[in-house]
């Protein structure tokens, strides 16, 4: 019995002990948890385990995880992307598209955990980032209007581009010109593979993928819809002031049926002929009241020696002159222009071709594409569509300048203001002007347009073995020079001060290889004791630059 009773007392002291013991444990594990939330509220750094893009950012400070990955986003988001097909080489940079991230976001939600003030909360969170961490992802938003712009801008320069099928008017004649089967970029592929090198720090360079497609039949109701205008007057609005512009009434001279047939012939070329008719007032019955301001100018120089180059930049000038652009009105330089060929009295001149200055129907006009382009700037209308030369030109600074190629490239721009504007274009003593005229809204703005070198590319001298020259006699066939990398801005200003700066393009020149044909004739006699070493340079070719801002002094 006495022993039953000290085997309770025994068991009632060991259960004290336990019930003592585990309320210990308690709380020493309550006074921890107090402690460490404690330590980790007054910490101002980031709770082990935090991951942004598998970069570690724990036990940083607010501002050393900005710094690192700041530091991520710059060697690896903003690195240009190298894109090619055949000789094709690109460079595209990301920033062109805007783009927009959201590290001070994730920053602060990194910041947060362990930090609500509920002790048990905070613990449970801290403890389980340190145990199965937490991770977040950069968010990139970037402008797509601009990225699809660059890849249209690529795709004119494909070689073995399509020629979709085009059309321009040309006095009281429509002329339609059939595509031609050829490549285009696979733009819903190639987005996706700059998307993923954007991110990929390993991978900058891609092949542009492409598909084969036939140019498609001419689509003739859809043609005579955009051309088809009733004839109206112009006149002037006043309180806000308004100009409205006349419009010459455009129709086909025969019927659809006829002009369906010509379009059945298998040609390249297709004339329908038109009925234009003129309204009885035109903005130039209107006196100056309709283009008061000059809102843009630009000017280059050309060789006017040149026959050929000048008679060309006067028919497109001709061509561009007086045209007027209505409020929302998009520009073509290809239709309005049309295509350049000798039937219209265009010559051969000097043109950028496979790597070499060769003549061209037309060569020049890209000259007047470019002068335009600038004015266009100058005037703050919104370019649409430019692409830049493969190599630099001698009559605009790098990133100024915009090709033209009919049939695949073209230069396109909005007029984005709130009245119509006018163009004019001159050609005369070696200089091209081109003027763009309006009316002035309450708020205009001063436009400044700057240019940065980025990189330069050396050309390369290559030698060809003449057997028609006397061994030891160099003649420089070809002038090399430099190319490079530039990016250009547009800065706008309001009563002197920067309201802001746009990145409008980032350009890639190739380098024109120099080219000396070498002799290796055998002289019967030694006539040269002094062998002399011949350099053409006296003559002057103006699509070759004369003064390259890319050249290392």
């Amino acid at each position: 019995m006495r022993n039953r009773r000290n085997k309770r007392k025994n068991i009632k002291k060991n259960n004290a002990k336990i019930i003592a013991i585990s309320a210990g444990v308690v709380i020493c594990i309550l006074l921890f948890l107090v402690i460490f939330a404690i330590i980790n509220m007054g910490s101002d750094k980031i709770v082990a385990g935090v991951k942004v893009e598998n970069i570690d950012i724990s036990k940083l400070t607010n501002k050393e995880a900005k710094e690192k990955l700041d530091e991520w986003y710059k060697n690896t988001i903003l690195q240009e992307i190298k894109v090619n097909y055949g000789e094709l080489e690109e460079t595209i940079n990301i920033e062109e598209f805007e783009p927009e991230e959201n590290i001070d976001k994730i920053i602060g939600e990194a910041t947060k955990i362990g930090r609500s003030g509920n002790i048990i909360k905070d613990n449970f969170d801290i403890l389980c980032t340190l145990i199965s961490h937490k991770e977040f992802d950069i968010n990139i938003e970037y402008n797509n209007e601009k990225l699809d712009k660059k890849i249209e801008e690529i795709s004119g320069k494909l070689p073995g581009a399509v020629v979709e099928t085009s059309y321009y008017i040309d006095k009281k004649e429509l002329v339609i010109k059939k595509g031609q089967p050829g490549i285009i970029i696979d733009k819903e592929k190639f987005k996706e593979n700059i998307e993923n090198a954007i991110r990929d720090e390993n991978n900058k360079n891609i092949v542009i993928p492409i598909q084969e497609i036939d140019a498609g039949e001419i689509n003739l109701e859809k043609i005579h819809e955009e051309i088809y205008k009733e004839p109206q007057d112009a006149y002037i609005t006043q309180n806000p002031t308004q100009v409205h512009a006349h419009v010459n009434g455009v129709d086909f001279a025969i019927t659809f049926e006829e002009a369906q047939e010509i379009i059945k012939e298998d040609k390249e070329e297709y004339i329908i002929p038109l009925k234009i008719t003129e309204p009885e007032k035109t903005l130039a019955n209107l006196g100056v009241d309709a283009f008061p301001d000059k809102l843009g100018e630009f000017t280059t120089r050309y060789d006017a020696s040149n026959k050929n180059r000048s008679i060309n930049l006067g028919l497109a000038s001709d061509k561009i002159d007086g045209t007027i652009v209505q409020p929302g009105e998009k520009f073509s330089y290809n239709k309005i222009v049309g295509e350049r060929t000798i039937s219209k009295g265009y010559k051969e001149a000097a043109i950028y071709s496979g790597g070499k200055v060769v003549e061209g129907i037309g060569g020049g006009i890209c000259q007047l594409s470019s002068t335009l382009y600038n004015a266009v700037l100058y005037a703050n209308l919104e370019v649409t569509s430019r692409t830049n030369h493969r190599f630099v030109t001698s009559y605009v600074q790098p990133g100024r300048d915009a090709t033209v190629s009919w049939g695949t490239i073209d230069f396109c721009f909005k007029n984005t203001r709130s009245y119509p504007i006018k163009i004019s274009s001159t050609v005369n003593n070696g200089i091209v002007k081109v003027e763009i005229y309006g009316i002035k809204e309450e708020n205009e703005y001063e436009i400044e347009i700057e240019t940065n070198i980025l990189e330069t590319i050396d050309y390369k001298t290559i030698y060809i073995n003449d057997s028609t020259l006397e061994e030891g006699l160099e003649i420089i066939e070809q002038l090399g020079n430099n190319g490079g990398k530039s990016e250009t801005y547009k800065i706008i200003k309001q009563n002197g001060i920067i309201v802001s700066k746009i990145l409008i393009s980032t350009d890639t020149y190739s380098s024109l290889d120099q080219t000396i044909r070498k002799g290796t004739k055998k002289a019967l006699q030694d006539q040269y004791t002094n062998k002399e070493e011949i350099s053409i340079t006296g003559e002057k070719n103006t699509n070759i630059i004369n003064e390259n801002p890319f050249a290392v002094n």
